[in-house]
């Protein structure tokens, strides 16, 4: 029998609790997804826990668990996964951080708050020459600094410590951030880097243009997600199977890279709104003309969410279904048999403006897209109809087992 097909997905983020000025519906509910809603009315729908217990409910864990692996097992951190997608090559001994540019704002008590996790959704443009500016930060410390996209980017500590209770920008969004810092106080390297960077970015040409223009500055960095290099066995170990991973993301792409995924560069791919979206489908269906596996990824519903803008979400969950799960149905009906998991990584409410650990949603079809709907199986792809379905997977693991159809040495 020839081998089908398999085609992951994931519009990060896209769960949500219940909204009051929806009448208690969630975004997923009120938005317009007749094509997720077709996969789940042609095979199954359910919820997945995605999170395992006890761990932070990360992109990073969460696509993990997706992609088949056990984060309990396989997880050292984020920026791990991010460094092998930028190139940077992770000595035994070095821990790399997740380095964001963000906007600090300051009351008028002198109090400092999170004011925005990307520093305005910053471009990579402005953000480049941030960072060309902040390599002056490095001299004298065993670190060393990459640019990202966006806000994105990624520090290096040689012989640096893992065991650090950093905390993500977007957890703490118009919080006080003197307690999240104190971290960074304690340790001599990090102070210096993170108080060069902030005389630095002071008055850079950059700032100086989006202050005049009404935009955040990215008046500072933020250090977190850190960790050592993985070791993980590859989907080809496994299963048998090639694949490309699809994302405007480092993380995706890095996390792709220790699966044995082939990252692809989509022009235009943005992880937000504006992203590319026909691109990432087009790379999509052609690599699956010779590889086994297409994960795409779209980032934009978890930005909104961390936004807490509704509007956004709604859209970028309509932009997710008819932009791409649309014309990826259309393009696999030239390959017959296709193994198609729509997927939410984690949920990350307009209510909280971060990620949790509930349990996620997924829609599974295997068979030929073109296939009838059978009679009765009108749904919407939603977290409701998930949690009546009655089907519970307890990990991401599960999920990708069930998605490929046969055991594996995960």
């Amino acid at each position: 029998m020839t081998k089908p097909k398999y085609v992951i997905l994931v519009g990060d983020g896209m769960g949500d609790y219940p909204v009051a000025s929806l009448g208690g519906r969630t975004p997923l509910e009120v938005a317009h997804t007749p094509f997720m809603s077709h996969v789940a009315r042609m095979g199954e729908i359910g919820t997945v826990q995605t999170i395992p217990l006890g761990m932070e409910p990360g992109s990073d864990i969460a696509n993990m668990a997706l992609l088949g692996y056990d984060p309990a097992v396989y997880h050292t951190g984020r920026a791990p996964l991010e460094a092998a997608s930028l190139g940077v090559s992770l000595g035994p001994t070095d821990t790399a951080f997740r380095c964001n540019l963000v906007n600090l704002e300051q009351d008028t008590d002198g109090t400092e708050r999170m004011g925005d996790y990307s520093a305005g959704h910053i471009s990579t443009a402005e953000a480049h020459e941030l960072i060309r500016a902040l390599q002056s930060a490095c001299e004298g410390l065993p670190l060393r600094l990459y640019p990202g996209v966006s806000y994105r980017h990624l520090v290096v500590w040689e012989g640096g410590p893992t065991a650090l209770e950093t905390t993500p920008p977007h957890d703490i969004i118009g919080q006080p951030t003197e307690s999240y810092a104190a971290v960074y106080e304690k340790m001599d390297i990090l102070r210096t880097f993170m108080t060069r960077c902030r005389h630095i970015l002071a008055d850079h040409p950059v700032n100086r243009r989006r202050r005049e223009a009404g935009l955040r500055e990215a008046n500072a960095v933020w250090l977190w997600g850190q960790g050592r290099a993985p070791s993980m066995p590859t989907l080809q170990d496994l299963f048998g199977i090639r694949g490309v991973m699809i994302s405007a993301v480092d993380l995706l792409k890095g996390l792709g890279i220790y699966a044995g995924l082939t990252p692809l560069h989509v022009p235009g791919a943005t992880g937000y709104l504006d992203t590319n979206y026909a691109g990432k489908v087009s790379a999509a269906l052609e690599a699956l003309q010779d590889m086994d596996l297409a994960f795409v990824h779209v980032e934009a519903p978890d930005e909104a969410g961390h936004e807490g803008s509704l509007t956004k979400k709604v859209q970028a969950i309509e932009d997710f279904d008819g932009k791409v799960v649309g014309p990826m149905l259309d393009g696999l009906a030239r390959y017959g048999r296709c193994h198609v998991l729509i997927a939410a990584d984690h949920l990350t409410p307009l209510s909280v403006r971060t990620h949790v650990a509930d349990p996620s949603l997924f829609a599974l079809f295997k068979g030929n897209v073109q296939d009838p709907v059978p009679e009765g199986r009108d749904m919407v792809f939603c977290e409701a109809a998930a949690r009546e379905s009655g089907l519970h997977l307890d990990s991401g693991t599960d999920l990708f087992r069930r998605f490929m159809g046969g055991p594996s040495q995960i």
